[in-house]
């Protein structure tokens, strides 16, 4: 069953159930059965929930049972990055010194409503630790690998999350996207991923790292997919069908990109009839994400730097501590310059209503070699993997991130609407979707792959 629930996805899943063709407790049992088939070898679960996911699957049979309506998404396995509350255990946000925090009083509010809708939790995923980095590296956990070449890293600070949707064992996941941290894994995994509207989609009891920026998303194979996951959270299940303009964003997006990444690119250009537009100070625009990240992750963290320094891994810990030490000078200066920035980009939206620019500069780096051509230096793939994304993050405009139809390693795309468009957006990429021009692809069924053997 395994490798038919990776192909029938969120809707299909949920559609089996709610008819009585199949129950919610087998697909739990199978849905447990491919993440432990896969996670020996990509890493991406950090906890597997068996108890509270065969709980919550016999609770939806009954509803089946007695006729009540179970919810939109009856019966369908899930997976949260390990930052969102879920009671009776400790949120650890990635970092090992929170592995014995007291536990969570009750489940994050996305949480709360995906259980209503009939959703079945099935585990915790991978992050960087604190969500802050682009490629889940963790000092407790290990590194994410991606299903499609495991010396590669998947991306993140959601990977685990990509990952394990990616290689077909969760049919969605919950991530986080702060500059890039869902739209960075999914293009680098080849799925599909959301940034709503900053602000739009509940973040009680998701674990905070940059207040002004944070959001939580979604991954899924498809994007019919994300619109049923992203009705349950919103609260809205409205049909917002797409009508416009879209253009391709030029200049600072267009340098630096991988051959495969630019050949996709201008292939997508020619099939929208898109024109090519530019923005100006691009660069500045990363700058000043990079420097309201540094100070409000720094602020965060502060006090407990002070106290327990040495509990942080050390990459999180040097950085968090570059960042307290900023002053609120500098990060008034950044914010300053996004109202400035965010005027030009309106202007654009005046013209058109899907801005598309790429993910990432091209495939997923490799975990042993992780440098990339910047500029024609060589410098940290860890560090410039948000080179597209940042720009966009501190605007708080709705994302989604969608896979290009490579035949190698999996590559992809931003599709940037105006605020509040995030609907009309996921209409948007069903749409590109049905004519081919973006598409997933699992790089092998969950029962492919080779059984974990006991040492």
């Amino acid at each position: 069953m395994i490798d038919q629930l990776a192909s029938m996805g969120v809707v299909g899943i949920a559609h089996h159930v709610r008819s009585g063709r199949m129950t919610a407790q087998s697909v739990a049992v199978a849905a447990l059965d491919a993440v432990a088939r896969v996670n020996p070898h990509i890493n991406a679960a950090t906890r597997e929930l068996r108890e509270r996911a065969i709980a919550e699957a016999v609770a939806v049979d009954a509803k089946v049972a007695a006729g009540e309506d179970p919810g939109p998404l009856a019966g369908v396995p899930y997976g949260v990055k390990d930052l969102f509350d879920l009671r009776g255990l400790p949120t650890t946000a990635g970092s090992d010194r929170l592995r014995s925090a007291p536990s969570a009083v009750s489940d994050a509010i996305a949480v709360s409503l995906l259980r209503k809708a009939g959703a079945v939790l099935v585990a915790t995923l991978n992050m960087d630790e604190f969500a802050y980095g682009f490629v889940t590296d963790n000092a407790t956990w290990g590194v994410t690998r991606n299903p499609h070449a495991l010396d590669h890293f998947a991306g993140g600070s959601s990977g685990g999350s990509a990952a394990i949707v990616a290689a077909g064992a969760l049919a969605f996941s919950l991530g986080s996207d702060t500059n890039g941290s869902i739209r960075i894994p999914a293009s680098l995994c080849g799925i599909f991923g959301t940034k709503p509207t900053h602000g739009s989609l509940p973040m009680e009891g998701v674990y905070p790292f940059v207040h002004s920026l944070d959001d939580i998303g979604i991954f899924a194979k498809d994007a019919t997919d994300l619109k049923a996951v992203d009705a349950v959270l919103r609260g809205d299940a409205a049909e917002v069908p797409f009508s416009g303009r879209s253009a391709i964003l030029g200049g600072w997006f267009q340098r630096n990109l991988a051959k495969e990444m630019a050949e996709q690119l201008k292939c997508l250009q020619v099939e929208l009839d898109a024109p090519t537009v530019t923005l100006p100070d691009v660069q500045r625009a990363r700058s000043a994400a990079f420097l309201i990240t540094a100070y409000e992750g720094g602020q965060l963290h502060r006090p407990t730097l002070a106290t327990d320094a040495m509990g942080y891994d050390r990459n999180t810990r040097d950085r968090l501590i570059a960042g307290a030490a900023l002053s609120e000078d500098v990060y008034r200066e950044a914010l300053g310059f996004r109202d400035e920035f965010s005027i030009h980009v309106e202007k654009l939206f005046n013209e058109f209503d899907v801005l598309i620019a790429p993910s990432t500069y091209g495939p997923a780096p490799l975990i042993d070699d992780p440098f990339v051509s910047i500029d024609g230096r060589m410098q940290s793939a860890r560090a410039n993997l948000g080179l597209y994304t940042q720009p966009i993050s501190f605007l708080g405009l709705p994302v989604v991130a969608a896979p290009l139809p490579v035949a190698d390693l999996p590559c992809g795309v931003q599709l940037i609407g105006r605020k509040g468009s995030d609907r009309a957006l996921l209409s948007y990429a069903e749409a590109l979707s049905e004519r081919g021009l973006v598409a997933s692809r699992l790089p092998c069924p969950p029962s492919a792959w080779p059984a974990a053997t006991s040492s």
